[in-house]
């Protein structure tokens, strides 16, 4: 008798072992089914593959699938601590261009040297300001979350022109540079490049732009420039953030703009897909 109960014993075991067991349901669907509430009491562990070490993880870690046919691993979910009424940077991003843009005299701006400040105001419409050229790769869409933020924009570039030896003769050209926001400038700098004693001059161009809580919601950005006016320089090409002549390379004169966001968070998105 304790031979067969030993027996019956042992089969069941391995049943057991070699089938997938559901708890209140029929049909399992994995090695441990359980159709219902699960109440850990003790502890959860991993087994490591590399060693075969068993890991609990860390306190305040996650289980996270590694897809299937893999175990998953702990890991540690990194979330700041926001505190209400602070800016925190959002957004950050980086970008180049080495296309560049060029201006013969016929670009010359029309406005003259007095209407300046009266044309290039803030809030003026690309559209409005004649001969300004964009820099294609710069032109981006961002994401604003929150209606409290502070958009600043950083953009470089190298300008050249194709100017011999100046001798005793003054030749320069004026150009200017804008960052826009929906096609509204923001910021703009004005600034001359004159011929020096050696050829093909250049001079790096940085200027900041800011703006102050932009709307909810996506947002182009885009710099475009333009040559305002020629002295002594009618026959002479402006070049701006693109490689042409020998003294300088495409690394060199290529154009960057950065874009950093800071909100006062109203949305957090989800950390977990």
């Amino acid at each position: 008798m304790m031979k067969k109960l030993l027996s019956t014993l042992f089969l069941t075991i391995g049943l057991l072992v070699s089938a997938q067991v559901g708890i209140k349901t029929d049909t399992p669907k994995a090695t441990l089914d359980v159709n219902g509430d699960l109440n850990f009491r003790n502890k959860i562990a991993v087994l490591n593959a590399t060693d075969n070490s068993i890991s609990q993880g860390n306190n305040d870690q996650l289980l996270v699938s590694q897809g299937e046919g893999y175990a998953p691993i702990w890991k540690s979910l990194r979330i700041p601590e926001y505190e209400p009424n602070k800016f925190y940077l959002i957004y950050n991003n980086s970008f180049s261009d080495k296309v560049g843009i060029s201006f013969t005299s016929s670009d010359d701006s029309s406005v003259g040297l007095a209407s300046r400040g009266g044309t290039f105001t803030k809030g003026k419409e690309i559209s409005s300001l004649t001969n300004f050229k964009k820099i294609n790769n710069l032109s981006q869409v961002i994401s604003v979350f929150s209606t409290q933020s502070k958009a600043y924009f950083q953009f470089e570039t190298v300008v050249q022109a194709d100017f011999g030896g100046a001798g005793t003769t003054d030749t320069s050209i004026d150009y200017a540079c804008g960052i826009f926001v929906d096609n509204k400038l923001v910021n703009l700098r004005q600034r001359n490049l004159k011929a020096i004693s050696t050829s093909y001059p250049f001079l790096t161009h940085t200027q900041i732009g800011i703006v102050d809580n932009l709307a909810k919601g996506d947002h182009t950005v885009d710099v475009a420039c333009t040559r305002l006016g020629s002295y002594g320089a009618g026959s002479n090409t402006l070049t701006i953030g693109t490689n042409v002549y020998s003294n300088i390379n495409g690394f060199i004169s290529q154009s960057s703009l950065k874009v950093d966001v800071y909100e006062v968070p109203e949305v957090f998105n989800t950390i977990i897909n």
